[in-house]
């Protein structure tokens, strides 16, 4: 590259010009509500189940059950939707994928039993997979490949302020009426994508109609998709680590590590995604400048670690300092809007779709396996050095996926699989 496109891949012009257009607003509004609602629950729980005579220890099993239900409703829906995606098109799953989760969310708000509760949920949960891949992978193949790493963490970052829209607006309403707005901002970004088309770049290859699209064994019959998909799963891990684990039990953790006074989830949560939001804009400023993905993560990553490390090995801290390690926390880890994007640089157009949604959707659905890990590791060894193990496993398993990735900053999308 010479030293006139690097400066255009950087001024400020590109960077508008790579945010402030139709496709990228529509999906950092469709992630927006979809961060929200998938927090949204965690905030709620305990009046909504209070109010369908849920009490006592119940509503932490109970909130274990309809969270699993979620995660699983959204793991299943990244392979549906990731399949959809090549063979039918982006759009029509983020049209499918919005309305459904809108509507779940709406009807959550009517919800009187446990059952239907939990129905809802799962549906939600399924909705809400095909958000985020899909509307990164329209992304990526409509913006230049200069400056798209602007558009796509614009997208997550705006998508992860859902997270603290949610907080604000249960602080000041019911619960029923915060999964109302949730539904209706839902169908709104839904709208919002109405006038849009498809890239023209999936048009050129659903003409190639010879050629297999949404083939989920394609993942597995070739040396090199195998090790691609395997590695883009692996950097992945220590983001729902972090929200999964050190941030969702928070009050648990820094308990046992001596914490002054009680500390609390939902603030943990505010903290972090505060920084999140911050950090996801940053690091995609940072890759456009060091013209590199891998160095990005590699520096972001390294950094959460210790972090981290720093973390589990504080004693007798005051909430307010855990609070401010949560924000730096998610700060360091905004390489997540990296993450998202990397699958679909990684992967030809007619497996772009489905290695985008599928990809982060397993991650999220990780968090029952690194609960459950924790879970059995504290019986024996205590909760914080289990914590310790497992994070220090998904931090080494990051850095072996980036170390085996082939860098992908301004490939050429313009590609398939065969």
């Amino acid at each position: 590259m010479g030293a006139q496109s690097e400066s255009e891949a950087l001024s400020g012009a590109a960077w508008q010009n790579a945010v402030l257009n139709r496709p990228v607003l529509a999906s950092a509004l469709g992630n927006f509500v979809v961060t929200y609602d998938l927090v949204l629950f965690s905030i709620v729980r305990i009046p909504s189940l209070t109010s369908m005579g849920v009490t006592g220890h119940d509503l932490l099993e109970t909130g274990f059950d309809l969270l699993d239900l979620q995660m699983l409703g959204m793991l299943l829906g990244g392979f549906l939707w990731g399949i959809l995606a090549d063979k039918i098109g982006r759009l029509p799953v983020l049209f499918i994928s919005a309305a459904l989760y809108s509507i779940a969310n709406i009807s959550n708000a009517f919800a009187t039993t446990v059952d239907s509760y939990s129905i809802l949920r799962f549906l939600a949960g399924f909705g809400m997979a095909g958000e985020l891949g899909a509307s990164v992978t329209i992304v990526s193949e409509m913006l230049p490949r200069l400056t798209r790493g602007f558009g796509t963490s614009f997208v997550a970052g705006i998508g992860v302020i859902g997270a603290i829209a949610a907080a604000i607006v249960t602080a000041h309403t019911d619960w029923e009426t915060a999964y109302l707005v949730g539904g209706v901002l839902g169908l709104v970004g839904l709208a919002a994508r109405l006038p849009l088309g498809e890239s023209i770049m999936y048009e050129h290859m659903r003409n190639l109609r010879e050629l297999p699209r949404g083939r989920l064994d394609w993942f597995f019959n070739s040396r090199d998709r195998f090790r691609r998909l395997a590695h883009c799963i692996l950097l992945g891990m220590p983001t729902w680590f972090v929200i999964g684990i050190l941030v969702t039990f928070s009050p648990e953790i820094c308990a046992a590590l001596g914490a002054t006074e009680p500390v609390s989830a939902g603030e943990g949560v505010i903290y972090y995604y505060v920084g999140l939001s911050l950090g996801s804009l940053g690091a995609g400023w940072l890759s456009q400048l060091w013209h590199s993905r891998r160095r990005t993560l590699v520096v972001l990553v390294g950094i959460t670690a210790w972090i981290f490390a720093g973390f589990v090995l504080l004693e007798r801290g005051t909430p307010g300092l855990y609070y401010g390690i949560f924000t730096v926390l998610g700060l360091f880890s905004g390489y997540w809007a990296l993450f998202v994007a990397i699958p679909a640089e990684q992967f030809g157009t007619n497996l772009r779709g489905t290695a985008t949604i599928l990809i982060p959707n397993i991650i999220r659905g990780s968090v029952v396996v690194l609960t459950a890990s924790v879970h059995l590791l504290s019986k024996s060894i205590g909760l914080v050095s289990g914590v310790t193990i497992v994070g220090a496993v998904c931090f080494a398993m990051s850095l072996l996926g980036i170390w085996r990735l082939p860098e992908s900053f301004g490939r050429d999308l313009d590609f398939v699989e065969r």
